[in-house]
Parts: C-alpha cells; structure tokens; sequence
C-alpha cells in the first residue's frame, strides 16, 4: 500500500490567492492520489509583514512575495529549487518571464521560488462611468489631475502601495531608486517625485489612505463614485464578467512626459518549498506543475489565478476571458521596476510608508520628507551586514 503524502500550504485571502492554489491541488491529487495537499490563507498584510522563516516551521508550500528573497538566501528556511529542479524547465520559466518576474525570486546565486502569480500597478476604468460622463481615458499626467478634480480618482493609498508608487514616479522621472548604499534617491528627483504626488493626492478622498488595491477594486465596482485608478497593483478578477458588481477595464498607465508610460513597481507571487518539509521532492514536484505554462493557462486561470507565465498572458483563450488584461497591461509588466530584496530592505519597506503617507495626506517640506527616508534607508542597509 503506498504511502500518504499530506502537505500544508499557506497563500493569501483573495479569490487571486486562495482558489487557484486550491484548485490545483485538487488536480494534482487526482494526478497523484497518494498526495493531500491543504491550503491555508492569510490576510493580505500579513502576506507581506509575517516572516516566512515562521511559515516554513509549520508549512511546507508557502506563496512569497520576492522581496524576501534575500531573507531567504541568509536564513535558508526555504528550498533553493536550482538544486531540484531540471535545468530545462527553469529556462523555461527564465525565458518566459513576465517582465523580472523570474528574476525576482533568483538571490545569491539560487532560485528561491516560482513565479506563479505576476503583477504591477496598472490603470483601471470603469468604461460605463467614463462613457456616461463623455471623458475619455485620461493619456497624460495633466489629463489625469483634470479628472482626478472632478473627483473621479482613486489610488491605494496605505503606506506599502504608497513606498511602491513613490517608486513610480521616481522611475519615471529617469531614476530608479536605492541604488547606492548611502542615499535613496537623488535630492532633485526625489522632490520632484513627491511634489507630483502631493499634487494628485490633494484631490483623492481620505479614504483612500486606508485602502489596499483590493479594497478601491471592490469601491469602484460597488459604488458609481470613480471612474478612474492610475496605478494600483492589477487584478484580472475585476475584469472577469461576474466576479463583480460592475466590470473594470484595465490598461497601461499615463505618461509624465508626453512620451513614455509611468513605470511602476513590479509585484506578483512565487511558489516556495520550506526546507523543513518532510516531503521536499513531492512539495518541489506540485510547485512545478502549478508554474507550468500547461496549469498557468488552464487550471490556474480559469480558477481565479493571474499567472506568472508569459504563455498564458499571451493566450488568446485567456485574455477573451478578462477584457484583454493581460495583453493590455502586459507592456507595464515588461518594464517595471524591480525593487531591492537584499536583507534588510524589508525593514525599510515596513516604515517608509508611513512617513510618505503622512506627507500626502497632510503636506510638508520635501527635504526633510527625503532627510528622515534617507536615514531610514541607510539603517537598512547597515540590516544586511548584520
């Protein structure tokens, strides 16, 4: 009699999060009937704040957000999957990247997860507001600020997707951030950066300071006050007929020159194996399935999943099922930045969006803004010599 395999998962609360991994579990079992395979959920704050070295105690498949790749390179609590898995199929995942989305979960040399899940902040609509009112698609900055004093406009503005969109506008501006060890970003850029944003928050409503992307997603289909998102990270479900009281289009993002889109930062998920897993080759086994472009485009998707693989954002099939979401947005994906995952970055990134969200919502000066997320920046650094 063969033995039972059982494996314990833990991925995020959203149709997004829990049912595709769910759903794939289900075939996999039915693929490999010695396997049980359990999916737990977690908050979507969690998801980002609670440390995978405690999930991988207690689970064997974790979903991960890249930024704690190098978390994962220094305390080894999660499987380097380079070691089990066949060459040929990681070219395929490296080769069929949406965007860095591959290498984003590659840190010190391994590849620490799957990317089975990609994103970045895109635009979204509501076509039958902005039809009903005559407004066309805002294409540039000044065209946005228009709509967004109408008040029309909503943007997630909780301190994490604030950090990522501060990141946006200094991308845009023609310099990515933390590059060096000493300073966040230059002087003159920085300002710039925080002076557009102040500018369009002055027109949001406040209530938007304590919504995530989901939460403005499910404001803008379940009333008929916005019209319009400039950047929040995409969710194909809102695209998806049924899912929602009313159905978001979803599109590439303003331009700040009058030449090139916004360039945001890119997010998405991987699929992680913890090292303390009894059961590391079957774990590795089910996480390469459910990364395959054959799972991605079928069984993934059709079960609430946005895929991480470039076949399925490419497939016809697919895009007819969500208002061409992924082909509308795929050119954001391709040239979004990728943000800093050395260790240390984290602590950074749980604090700074506090200070950048405060500046929206109640003004001050920028150089001092720039002088306390500089510090703040520096200590992080100093985090990953420790």
């Amino acid at each position: 009699m063969t033995e039972k395999i059982s494996l314990k998962g833990i991925t995020w609360n959203h149709s997004r999060g829990y049912t595709p991994m769910v759903a794939t579990a289900q075939r996999f079992s039915e693929l490999h009937p010695e396997v049980e395979i359990k999916w737990e959920k977690r908050s979507l704050q969690e998801f980002a704040d609670f440390s995978i070295q405690q999930l991988a105690e207690r689970f064997d498949l974790l979903v991960i957000d890249h930024p704690w790749a190098g978390f994962a390179a220094k305390t080894k609590s999660i499987l380097p999957l380079d070691a089990f898995l066949p060459e040929a199929y990681l070219e395929d995942q490296r080769l069929n990247s949406v965007g860095q989305s591959y290498e984003s979960y590659h840190y010190g040399g391994h590849q620490w997860a799957l990317p089975i899940d990609a994103a970045t902040p895109v635009a979204s609509s509501r076509p039958d507001l902005l039809l009903e009112k005559g407004i066309d698609l805002p294409r540039t900055f000044e065209e946005l600020l228009a709509l967004a004093a109408k008040g029309l406009v909503a943007f997630a503005g909780i301190p994490i997707d604030v950090l990522m969109n501060f990141y946006t506008f200094c991308c845009s501006l023609g310099e990515d951030p933390c590059q060096q060890e000493d300073r966040l970003i230059s002087e003159a850029t920085g300002i710039q950066a925080l002076q557009l944003f102040r500018e369009l928050a002055a027109h949001i409503h406040p209530e938007n300071f304590n919504r995530n992307p989901i939460q403005v997603y499910e404001a803008m289909t379940l009333s008929d006050d916005i019209a319009y998102c400039p950047f929040a990270y995409g969710y194909s479900n809102y695209s998806r007929r049924g899912y929602a009281r009313r159905l978001l289009h979803f599109h590439d993002m303003v331009s700040l020159d009058g030449k090139n889109n916004l360039r945001s930062t890119l997010g998405g998920t991987g699929l992680a194996v913890s090292a303390s897993s009894a059961h590391q080759e079957m774990a590795v086994r089910y996480a390469a399935y459910v990364a395959s472009p054959g799972c991605q485009q079928t069984v993934f998707f059709d079960n609430g999943g946005q895929p991480g693989h470039l076949a399925a954002w490419k497939d016809s099939g697919v895009n007819g099922k969500c208002e061409q979401y992924f082909s509308r947005t795929l050119p954001a994906l391709q040239r979004a930045f990728l943000r800093p995952r050395y260790h240390g970055h984290l602590y950074f990134q749980d604090h700074a969006g506090d200070i950048l969200r405060q500046y929206l919502m109640e003004g001050g000066r920028e150089k001092e803004v720039l002088a306390t997320l500089n510090k703040l920046y520096v200590e992080s650094r100093k985090l990953q010599l420790s």
